[in-house]
């Protein structure tokens, strides 16, 4: 997932996988350890992200589904944001997590936006936590994608 290729390849680091949980958690609606279809069109359908068809969503899927059983367990979420497997990079997976949570489609993730997805994948930030996010990208009040990948990076290049 770690835009800037500092992610080691291979199994993902004990660091990478207590950032990507909550995110996995919060695609598992029915908390069952599988992300389906189900589970997908509940998120895209919540009103935090842009609703998708049961074509896009079943593209999600099919992308990350490795042994082809039309669940996405948590190795498999790892391995395509990490890049590690075939599909999507991890690169495109964060051009989408950067759309999911630009709610207002300028372009630009802005406080409200990244607490508002930090509260959502169960990673509660104080209001300090989160400004300092944002200047450690290089914005005022909201960052572009490409300093949101700074920020994100910053967690997998310091490792544990």
């Amino acid at each position: 997932m770690c835009p800037s290729g500092r992610y080691p390849r291979g199994a993902p680091s004990a660091s990478a996988a207590r950032i990507l949980r909550p995110a996995f958690d919060v695609l598992d609606a029915d908390r069952d350890g599988k992300i389906s279809h189900d589970d997908l069109k509940a998120f895209f359908s919540s009103g935090f992200a842009a609703p998708l068809s049961d074509e896009d969503i079943g593209s999600m899927i099919y992308t990350a589904d490795a042994d082809r059983n039309g669940l996405v367990e948590f190795e498999e979420f790892e391995r395509v944001l990490s890049g590690r497997g075939g599909g999507r990079s991890g690169g495109d997976v964060m051009a989408e997590a950067f759309r999911v949570m630009d709610r207002d489609g300028d372009g630009k993730v802005g406080f409200g936006d990244l607490k508002a997805y930090l509260s959502m994948a169960g990673l509660p930030a104080g209001d300090a936590d989160v400004w300092g996010m944002l200047r450690m990208g290089g914005g005022g009040d909201a960052v572009s994608f490409d300093a949101l990948l700074r920020i994100l990076a910053v967690d997998f290049a310091n490792g544990p």
